[in-house]
């Protein structure tokens, strides 16, 4: 018994180490490609060691941009949009789950059908709205705000919600507990596995937008990281260099966040499936 378990386990671990380092390949040659002078990024064979340019391209990339700046940005945006961003998909999940009123199911029926909308199909008539209407161009708020309430945030608290026993809720209300009460003390601390999974998927979205900043966002000092990266490849001239030195920075915020929320994610993806 125990010999055949090793060898599955061996089987197992011969089949994941390959998939492993096909996965991690592009990110170890993104860390070298850092280091690396321009003629040596693009030379073939690719050179597989690290080089001593890192300074050099870290000033190459600020030549371009004000890329503290453009952090700040990106850093503030992402955090505001999904710390509000997820308690909105929290209650409203809460509600859809816990409450029966009118129109209940006519309105997740459309949050349902917003899933299914292309963006394209809206960029325009929402940058009329945000810019033009709303006047809101360059700033964190025209990033932020036709976001706000995600849809898939929504559906996803929404079935988690589902697994909160009802009779709980209701000996909570006959104890004197007011709503807002039980949601933050009693229906939040349960919700914690599925919060870090929406949070985690939520700051990803917003951490990596590309379009939609770059159709509102005009101004240098207003531009996130994907954004102003993208700026560095020129006509004439491309600082493969600073641009290796951005996305590698970029990278780290993500990788702090899921390695804080990790034990929650996986618990979070796989919660729900128990209805009461």
């Amino acid at each position: 018994m125990k010999r055949d378990r090793l060898l599955r386990s061996l089987a197992l671990h011969a089949l994941l180490l390959p998939l492993a380092l096909l996965f991690l390949a592009p990110i170890a040659w993104m860390l070298i490609a850092a280091t690396l002078p321009n003629a040596e990024i693009l030379a073939a064979p690719p050179t597989l060691l690290p080089g001593t340019h890192l300074a050099e391209n870290w000033r190459d990339l600020n030549a371009d941009l004000d890329f503290v700046r453009v952090m700040i940005n990106s850093i503030g945006i992402s955090i505001i949009f999904t710390s509000v961003a997820t308690l909105i998909a929290a209650m409203t999940g809460y509600a859809f789950a816990k409450f029966r009123f009118v129109g209940r199911g006519v309105l997740f029926t459309i949050v349902i059908a917003a899933l299914t909308i292309p963006f394209e199909v809206r960029a325009i008539p929402q940058y009329l709205l945000v810019a033009r209407d709303m006047g809101l161009s360059n700033t964190w708020w025209a990033i932020i705000l036709p976001w706000i309430a995600y849809p898939l945030g929504v559906f996803f608290m929404r079935q988690n919600m589902l697994s909160v026993p009802s009779d709980l809720l209701e000996a909570a209300r006959i104890d004197g507990a007011g709503e807002l009460r039980i949601f933050a003390q009693i229906v939040l601390p349960i919700m914690r596995p599925a919060l870090a999974a929406v949070a985690i998927v939520l700051f990803l979205f917003q951490w990596n937008d590309y379009f939609w900043p770059l159709l509102i966002l005009s101004q240098k000092d207003a531009y996130t990281i994907p954004v102003a990266l993208g700026t560095l490849v020129g006509l004439t001239r491309v600082s493969w260099g600073g641009i290796m030195v951005g996305t590698a920075i970029a990278t780290l915020p993500f990788l702090l966040l899921f390695l804080w929320l990790q034990r929650y994610f996986i618990a979070g993806i796989t919660a729900g499936a128990v209805k009461d």
